[in-house]
């Protein structure tokens, strides 16, 4: 768990919101089976919340079995469906293409898909940011940047190039790969649906579409705690920045809605309802 959290937000009551958080974190392996949490006490101060606050999210994990308490030990994950399992193997390559707007959860239900699957989890952000800070800093711009005409125009077209090749080499080797990016860009241009399409058909592999809908509180809050540098720009002109995106929108192609809002099932069943419409029961 990190070391800092900006305080939570509402609507959903913050006992929630934390075993929310803290079970999606299970789910995608960023807490560990029989890793032990901090105490009551750390936790309050790491989330920004009062003691009672993490008492009672905890009795809602340990109710689910998500922890349990363990003598001298004190809390800890109850997750032994994370021991290894083995690589989900089908006739043809699949290719999860996750995207999603900053802050959705896009990552975490990528994470929780591959663990499902065994299947390779390419990150856009995994792969691609010690090149593009060092060569956002070469062309005199923040390492941080990713609003500017020149990183729009310089950087991120490479980025998406980069994946899209890790992508194909993959399939080629007869792996199935997760990919996960906020392609807003690309779901909006019918031009590269296409190419995305005819390269998926010429790679013989099975193509399914994932958006990770969030609501821009849940987003909020997400951006706040992960903490990240290049996420600033958009703290800083919060209001502008919500008002910039369209969380209607949806991919003009065939795809499969996420709901990572306060209302949404838990990303782990959605992530297995998923796997069991591309590969069967089987999953």
């Amino acid at each position: 768990m990190s070391d800092s959290r900006q305080p939570l937000s509402r609507p959903e009551s913050l006992h929630l919101q934390v075993a929310r958080q803290i079970r999606t974190q299970i789910a995608a392996g960023k807490l560990r089976d029989g890793q032990r949490l901090p105490s009551t006490r750390e936790l309050a101060t790491e989330w920004s919340v009062s003691g009672f606050t993490i008492q009672e999210a905890m009795k809602i994990l340990e109710a689910e079995g998500a922890i349990i308490s363990k003598p001298r030990a004190g809390r800890v994950v109850h997750a032994p469906e994370q021991r290894q399992r083995g690589q989900i193997k089908t006739t043809k390559p699949n290719i999860v293409l996750i995207g999603g707007y900053a802050g959705s959860g896009k990552t975490e239900f990528g994470r929780i898909t591959a663990r499902e699957t065994g299947w390779p989890m390419l990150d856009k952000d995994t792969l691609t940011r010690p090149v593009v800070e060092a060569a956002l800093e070469f062309i005199g711009c923040s390492p941080n940047d990713r609003e500017s005409e020149k990183y729009l125009e310089l950087i991120r077209p490479r980025e998406y190039e980069s994946l899209i090749n890790a992508m194909t080499e993959n399939v080629q080797c007869g792996n199935s790969a997760i990919i996960t990016a906020p392609f807003i860009r690309e779901l909006r241009d019918r031009s590269w649906i296409e190419r995305m399409n005819e390269t998926c058909e010429s790679l013989n592999a099975t193509l399914t579409v994932a958006w990770v809908y969030c609501d821009p509180e849940t987003m909020l809050r997400y951006i706040r705690q992960r903490g990240a540098a290049r996420d600033a720009a958009k703290l800083d002109n919060w209001a502008n920045y919500a008002d910039s995106i369209d969380v209607s929108f949806r991919p003009p192609m065939p795809h499969v809605v996420i709901d990572n809002g306060s209302d949404g099932s838990p990303l782990k069943a959605q992530a297995h309802k998923l796997i069991v419409s591309i590969i069967g029961d089987a999953a």
